[in-house]
């Protein structure tokens, strides 16, 4: 194939033109995917982090992030009266609006029982509250907003010291806050409840059937974690999903209609040489193949700097804005780079059939 590749280098900035088209298109599309999967990934961090498989909420409540849960006096004893649970950790969470200078900010308040856990996974600094006046902070927001370990922070009219920043609890819509639940007991004035049962089994035990024991208990439901996870992603990224892929659609073509220009332009303007070809006895099979095949070069080319280019450009949006997460798994990649194949081959259907319809007497003619 010689000869596309001939073609192509004959016009270095129309080959040029070609592979950026490409590549800032596939590049695009990859970062789409990328903050998508990012988005759902922090959406659903405490459930991934914390401990137990099932999620007790209040009756018709199925997930977490969405709705406010408030369970019955006594859901904590009750549930560890079932047979096949081994632990129950109660949390007590509610969305809050911080005034952080002169800025709204969502946040999400977990209170927790330092003894049972469903607190901070990890702590970039610091240490976890030891009293009801201690609070852990966001990494990130603490960052964004010039706060830090010591500082006293206010919240609902209470006075909080900052003695921690965790880390993996941000996202760009809202980060996670933590405080002992005693503490969140006293500043929502609702001693002694949970909003959630954060549920461990015994070994061996049966998730539906568990499920459905909690089940029994009035008052309440209980979802699988990997369920109530589903409902969260699907209730805050489906605001998001449909025009991020219509974005990534519309690159798709923006990338495939400038390969098939810029071949379409070189096969066009080397028609007498594809006459000869034709009228040596090249087959409409080997012409074909000689026009995709110069589709693939730039599509290939190009899929590979587009990899690069987002990979690179991923990390430097992370660095400046770290509340986004952009994720860039393999499998992604390798559907990028099958996408470039198929712009490449989309794109060099129609000058193909310019070559395939060319008839030699008539090229010679002109």
């Amino acid at each position: 194939m010689l000869l596309a590749y001939r073609n192509l280098s004959q016009d270095k900035t129309r080959l040029a033109i070609s592979v950026i088209g490409i590549a800032l298109a596939l590049m695009l599309i990859l970062l789409l995917n990328g903050f998508l999967t990012g988005l759902n990934r922090q959406v659903t961090s405490y459930l991934s982090n914390s401990p137990g498989s099932l999620v007790v909420a209040q009756k018709g409540i199925r997930n977490m992030l969405g709705a406010t849960s408030l369970l019955p006096q006594g859901v904590v004893a009750d549930s560890l009266a079932i047979e096949g649970v081994e632990k129950v950790v109660p949390i007590l969470s509610q969305f809050v609006i911080l005034d952080l200078h002169d800025k709204k900010q969502p946040a999400y308040l977990i209170g927790y029982d330092p003894d049972s856990g469903g607190g901070p996974w990890q702590l970039a600094a610091g240490r976890k509250p030891q009293t009801d006046s201690e609070i852990v902070f966001d990494e990130v927001l603490a960052k964004r907003h010039n706060l830090q370990t010591t500082d006293i922070f206010k919240l609902m009219g209470e006075s909080y010291t900052i003695v921690g920043l965790s880390k993996g609890t941000s996202s760009w819509m809202t980060s996670f806050i933590f405080v002992r639940k005693t503490a969140i007991e006293k500043l929502l004035r609702i001693p002694q409840t949970a909003s959630f049962l954060l549920v461990v089994p015994n070994n061996g035990a049966n998730l539906e059937e568990l499920s459905a024991r909690l089940d029994a208990i009035t008052g309440i439901n209980a979802v699988t974690k990997t369920e109530m996870a589903a409902n969260d992603i699907s209730l805050f990224s489906k605001v998001f999903s449909v025009p991020l892929r219509l974005m990534v659609a519309i690159s798709f073509l923006i990338g495939t209609m400038v390969v098939g220009l810029v071949i379409y332009t070189a096969t066009v303007e080397r028609q007498k040489e594809y006459g000869v070809l034709k009228a040596i006895g090249a087959s409409n099979g080997t012409l074909y193949r000689v026009v995709i095949f110069q589709a693939l070069i730039a599509a290939l080319v190009g899929s590979v700097a587009g990899v690069s280019f987002a990979l690179g450009l991923a990390k430097l949006i992370m660095v400046i804005r770290p509340q986004f997460l952009i994720v860039l798994n393999l499998s992604d990649v390798a559907w990028t780079l099958v996408t470039g194949i198929i712009m490449a081959l989309a794109a060099g259907f129609f000058p193909a059939r310019v070559v395939a319809r060319l008839a030699p007497a008539t090229v010679f003619r002109k």
